[in-house]
Formats: structure tokens, C-alpha cells, sequence
């Protein structure tokens, strides 16, 4: 696992009032990977980079991604670049339900995301502040708690709009009422 205290120096930033390791310019990408103990490839390289320019992508789209900044690549070659970036902890897979697994290299902080129904799209939100209950266990069950996942569900501004446009055709009313209607 990667220590944040070592690449402080390297890159960082402030979330919820801690320094936390935060994407690397690509020149610095074979540094930051040296520094989690990880063998630079120029595949690992290129998935690493992939992911800091589109956080929450999926695999396929970081294969696209991967392939038009190297060339030919294996699915499988990408899958292992993102599960050993994923195991040093320069990046984080998110698993939200009904959606296949996205990657992120915001690490190392405890932000939440907000995921649209409709459209699956999702975003980033700094850690809740103030009274939290829900991110202290009422029962542990024995369980050393690390972290708490927090996804808020619901729709994106786009599938907001495309809701009510279609509420307001539903609610329209009809140009030729039937009888019953009329009286």
C-alpha cells in the first residue's frame, strides 16, 4: 500500500482538512508509480494517466483510452494495470449497484459520490461535515471500521430536465377531450 506521507511531496492537496495525495502532471505518473513499489510499464503508465483525465470511467472506456495513447492492448493487460494501481492505493474502484466497477485516483480522503438514476452518471462530493451519525456504527460486530462508502442516489441535472419535460407533456392538456371529458 502506498504511503500518502511520502508522496505529500510529490503531489497534494486539502479535502476535509487533511493533505491528501492527489493526481501527478503525466511527467511526474512513472515517479509516483516507482514510489508505491510498482514496476513502470508504459501500460500502467498509460491507465494511471487515463483515469486522473476521466475519473469513474469503466474499463472498457479506459481501454479505449489506453489503446489511443499506446497502441494495441489487451483488455486483460488493462485490467491488471487498474487491480495493481488499485492494490498500491494510487487508485480507488468504485462499485456502485447496477453499474459495472469505475476507477478514480482521487485516494486517500473519505469524499462520497452521487450517482444519477437515470443516465448512471456520477460525481464527486467532499466528505459530509458536522453530526454524521450514519458513519458510526451503532454495532461493530467486532469489525475494525476504516471507512465508510456514503452513495447518494437520484438524478443529474440533464436526466432533471428530461423528467420534468416529459411531466409537462403528461400534464399537457389534450387537444381533442373525449366526452366524458367535456362534460
Amino acid at each position: 500500500m502506498i504511503d500518502l506521507a511520502k508522496l505529500k511531496n510529490l503531489t497534494h492537496s486539502t479535502f476535509c482538512g487533511e493533505i491528501h495525495n492527489v493526481p501527478a502532471p503525466p511527467r511526474d505518473h512513472a515517479r509516483i508509480l516507482r514510489h508505491a513499489g510498482l514496476h513502470v510499464t508504459a501500460q500502467r503508465v498509460a491507465v494511471y494517466d487515463e483515469v486522473i483525465r476521466h475519473p469513474h470511467a469503466d474499463v472498457d472506456a479506459i481501454a479505449v483510452g489506453v489503446r489511443s495513447m499506446i497502441g494495441v492492448v489487451s483488455t486483460q493487460a488493462v485490467y491488471d494495470g487498474l487491480r495493481a494501481l488499485t492494490a498500491a492505493g494510487l487508485l480507488r474502484r468504485i462499485e456502485p449497484a447496477g453499474s459495472p466497477a469505475r476507477f478514480e485516483a482521487r485516494v486517500g480522503d473519505n469524499h462520497h459520490h452521487l450517482i444519477c438514476r437515470t443516465c448512471g452518471s456520477l460525481a464527486d462530493v467532499d466528505c459530509a461535515v458536522g453530526y454524521t451519525p450514519c458513519l458510526d456504527p451503532s454495532e461493530t460486530a467486532g469489525y475494525s471500521v476504516d471507512e465508510a462508502e456514503v452513495v447518494y442516489w437520484g438524478h443529474c441535472p440533464n436526466c432533471q430536465q428530461e423528467i420534468e419535460r416529459t411531466q409537462a407533456r403528461t400534464r399537457s392538456p389534450r387537444k381533442n377531450p373525449t366526452i366524458e371529458e367535456k362534460l
